[in-house]
């Protein structure tokens, strides 16, 4: 079982920043990646960024330029950096662990979520 909770959500201003960080707990040694979610009202969740296991990120282009993803080995611990927040970007944000290293059915590699954090970017 892994574990996963979500800090850093909040109100901010557009143009703001915030840090988004996942902590990571349990069997974390199954973990190859996390991936950042966001789900708006009434719309799909979408990814919005991946860690790697490798430290390779992948951005999506919706928020390229504005968004970084990283991880602390030591903490167990992704962020996701968000800077010059815009009001579309509101939404709550989740991370999922994919764990890859222990398990090979989609279902049970993708099964760790985190409880979401609230982002409200005011315009």
């Amino acid at each position: 079982q892994v574990q996963l909770v979500e800090y850093g959500g909040g109100l901010v201003q557009a143009g703001g920043s915030l840090r988004l960080s996942c902590v990571a707990s349990g069997d974390t040694e199954c973990i190859d990646a996390v991936g950042w979610y966001r789900q708006a009202p009434g719309k799909e969740r979408v990814l919005v960024a991946a860690v790697t296991s490798d430290s390779g990120t992948h951005i999506r282009d919706f928020v390229k330029g504005r968004f970084t993803a990283s991880k602390d080995n030591s903490k167990n611990t992704w962020y996701l950096q968000m800077n010059s927040l815009k009001p579309e970007d509101t939404a709550v944000y989740s991370c999922n662990a994919d764990l890859k290293r222990c398990f090979t059915d989609y279902e049970r590699r993708f099964r760790s979520w985190g409880q979401g954090t609230q982002v409200t970017v005011s315009s």
